[in-house]
């Protein structure tokens, strides 16, 4: 199957008894495939490979460690649907020690956690979900009669990979809030090396699956950031794919929950949304499976910045973010634009300042950033005003 196209696979014998392995059509299955390998901002023909992988190759053994965290990660890739969580750890991978799913309890699950790592050293992946407390000699985390630390360094020693998954194993997250009674660090503090971080609170689940799929087709993670985070799922800022993003640029706020503008779907920014300084695909990937504006700011929900370390669980929830990428340029239209009156003295001023007088369109900006849509519509009405005197 190497080296094909993906449209020639649907009658191969493989491909049939992995989508009836993952109780998926065929075609969803190969569609499926094609759009984790789209997701990865791989090239064209990978997604044949991601086939021939989930098809043919061995599941890969996962060991997956719970510490100082509310288990929403874990929540999260329950709500999974393509694939559920059962046909994910049955069929993609092999999850030999998760201590929420488990079924055994006790000695039982510590020494099944031993022999997987024992028959696949070397090639097993570490998962780490939650923060993992330091102070006192990591006595605020125990599991087995081992702390914490001593558990995630045992198990990160002969793993293949070590992904940190949620923000409080990317860099501690809430438990890691100021004053931080307990120490609480993220994994790659702890081991003394970069790991691959999936920031989230909780992490979409389709970014740890692409982060695993990607590993069983290239025996490798994919391409992350300085921070650790995989690029395909946390290279672009959430305010950039927004779907909010035409009312920011036009200058059109919520002003405070429950008004005008927060009924009519205008931008969160004035009420605390961290996504012009967030890097997610929260926008785009969504949530639960439940169709469009099923993630935060799609509900009317302002970004916390979960993903961003300093940001999520450190700034407070109604300050303003730092606008990151450029400020909104003068020349997009409003979300309402007159048509047919030909040019204004609005509309000219607006053509000097793209021509180069840099200093008028920063201060435009500034001017359209700071009106709500009442103050907007008052200083439309004196300009009109205005010009009916003279």
């Amino acid at each position: 199957m190497a080296n094909t196209s993906l449209l020639k696979l649907e009658g191969d014998a493989g491909i049939i008894a992995a989508s009836e392995r993952l109780g998926m059509p065929r075609r969803e299955f190969l569609q499926f495939c094609a759009t984790v390998a789209a997701g990865l901002g791989l090239p064209q023909g990978a997604d044949a490979a991601v086939a021939e992988a989930l098809a043919t190759r061995k599941r890969p053994s996962v060991i997956w460690l719970h510490f100082q965290e509310c288990t929403g990660c874990t929540e999260s890739m329950l709500r999974a649907e393509h694939p559920t969580l059962e046909k994910l750890i049955l069929d993609v991978i092999s999850l030999d020690y998760h201590e929420t799913l488990f079924a055994a309890a006790g000695h039982q699950a510590e020494q099944a956690r031993k022999t997987a790592m024992a028959e696949n050293k070397g090639r097993y992946l570490l998962v780490v979900e939650g923060a993992i407390p330091t102070r006192d000699g990591g006595i605020y985390c125990k599991v087995g009669g081992q702390t914490a630390i001593e558990l995630t360094r045992e198990c990160a020693a002969d793993a293949a990979a070590v992904i940190a998954i949620g923000s409080c194993a990317s860099w501690g997250g809430m438990p890691a809030t100021d004053p931080n009674p307990t120490g609480a660090s993220g994994v790659a503090a702890v081991l003394g090396k970069p790991v691959v971080t999936i920031p989230g609170c909780p992490p979409n689940p389709y970014n740890f699956l692409s982060t695993v799929v990607h590993f069983l087709t290239f025996g490798s993670l994919p391409p992350v950031d300085e921070l650790g985070r995989p690029t395909f799922a946390y290279s672009r800022l959430i305010h950039e794919n927004c779907e909010r993003r035409a009312h920011f640029d036009a200058g059109r706020f919520v002003i405070e929950f429950g008004d005008e503008g927060h009924r009519k779907g205008y931008c969160l920014y004035k009420v605390g949304c961290k996504g012009p300084e967030t890097y997610a695909n929260c926008p785009t990937v969504l949530f639960g499976d439940a169709g469009a504006g099923t993630w935060p700011v799609g509900c009317g929900c302002p970004c916390i910045g979960c993903t961003e370390q300093g940001v999520g669980f450190s700034k407070p929830i109604h300050m303003l973010a730092k606008v990151k990428n450029a400020e909104p340029p003068q020349q997009y239209p409003r979300i309402v634009e007159e048509q047919g009156m030909g040019a204004t003295l609005g509309s000219a001023a607006i053509l000097a300042a793209v021509a180069g007088a840099a200093a008028g369109g920063t201060a435009m900006i500034a001017r359209n950033l700071g009106l709500s849509h009442k103050a907007e519509e008052a200083e439309r009405a004196r300009t009109a005003g205005e010009r009916t005197e003279v």
